[in-house]
């Protein structure tokens, strides 16, 4: 048995997403590049490059995961170019998207010879949090001026358009989409490709994928464009657990566990986002899940069980693929999760294993 925890993707779960994305990428014409800030995990690309046509990345070190790794195309796009990036990036890449046109015209000479694209922002989202809002006030996020954009023109073939998150409401997105088209339009027509970005919850139960491929073709074909689309979350949706270990039970007005893990180690995103983790458990016994650092807060949630809690009960974490093995961490010394596979013919195989080494060597 694997010691626990571990991350345990499940080939299985993330096969069904993958046919999504191919019924999506068929009837749309679309192409679907994976986005690396939310999952990055290269031991299952073999099983994902077969559905999709590339990587697209926010730095230089995932842009070199995405090329040696995954490969196809490979966009590079991030929030700030370092000059002694650039030439490594342009390396790399098949096409680069510029932040801003200051970016753009900073690095004109070195990034002539592939495609270049600008990020568009269109001052607008479906984010409900003002700290994943890329249209918040004051927003570092794209351009939005298009006379500004229009002295650029000659020098780009594409926009990157990244303003959904989670988004889950197929008019709400037909509706910014409209909104887009009669406001930048113009520039639109005189593109080769525009990426609409990643936070379409097309994987979601009961999307209409139908529609979504109907109205990206319509898109491409007003504008003589080819879409992309960067899923993040959309590709891995529930093809991921985190297993853990109940090692310690207490009660302090309620029934408390304490796992061999940390919310704030391995889950962060539920932290950042106040946001409960995610069991697929019923019954009449109320736990709260705790994590094992020393943040006060460590806590996964309160779910119900069939039976009282036990040391050295198993659990699992549902939907823990997403923004987690990207940002795991070493804070409290805790241990890394291993990255563990379920192969499709249901063996375990173990990708990747943490140890001290790997925590003295991340500080010196």
């Amino acid at each position: 048995m694997i010691q626990t925890p571990y991350y345990l993707i499940d080939r299985a779960k993330l096969s069904r997403n993958m046919e999504i994305i191919d019924r999506l990428r068929a009837q749309s014409g679309a192409k679907a590049l994976l986005a690396l800030k939310c999952f990055a995990t290269w031991p299952v690309f073999d099983q994902m490059r077969e559905h999709m046509d590339g990587t697209t990345s926010s730095s230089l070190y995932e842009l070199r995961l995405g090329r040696e790794k995954f490969g196809k195309e490979t966009h590079a796009y991030s929030v700030g170019w370092s000059d002694h990036e650039i030439a490594e990036a342009v390396g790399y890449a098949d096409k680069i998207i510029f932040n801003s046109i200051g970016q753009l015209e900073r690095f004109d000479n070195q990034s002539a010879q592939i495609e270049r694209g600008l990020r568009l922002n269109p001052r607008f989202s479906t984010s409900g949090f003002d700290l994943a809002d890329p249209a918040r006030p004051f927003s570092r996020l794209g351009e939005w001026d298009a006379r500004k954009i229009e002295t650029v023109m000659d020098r780009i073939s594409g926009f990157m358009i990244h303003y959904n998150c989670e988004n889950a409401d197929f008019d709400l997105f037909d509706t910014q989409l409209s909104r887009i088209e009669a406001e930048f339009g113009d520039l639109l027509k005189r593109l080769k490709w525009v990426s609409l970005g990643g936070g379409i919850h097309f994987t979601g139960e009961g999307y209409p994928v139908d529609k979504l491929a109907a109205r990206l073709r319509a898109f491409q074909d007003r504008f003589g464009v080819q879409v992309y689309l960067e899923p993040g979350e959309a590709a891995i949706t529930n093809s991921a657990s985190l297993e853990v270990t109940v090692i310690d039970t207490l009660n302090n007005g309620k029934d408390l566990a304490i796992v061999d893990a940390s919310v704030e180690a391995h889950m962060l995103d539920l932290l950042i986002y106040r946001q409960a983790a995610k069991m697929e458990v019923a019954g009449d016994h109320p736990w709260m899940i705790c994590g094992k650092s020393c943040l006060a807060g460590d806590i996964f949630g309160e779910f119900s069980f069939p039976t009282p809690l036990s040391v050295g009960d198993r659990l699992s974490i549902a939907d823990a693929a997403g923004y987690t093995m990207v940002k795991k961490n070493w804070f409290n010394g805790v241990k890394m999760p291993s990255i563990v596979v379920r192969e499709l013919d249901g063996s375990l195989s173990l990708k990747r294993e943490f140890g001290y080494a790997d925590y003295e060597s991340s500080l010196g």
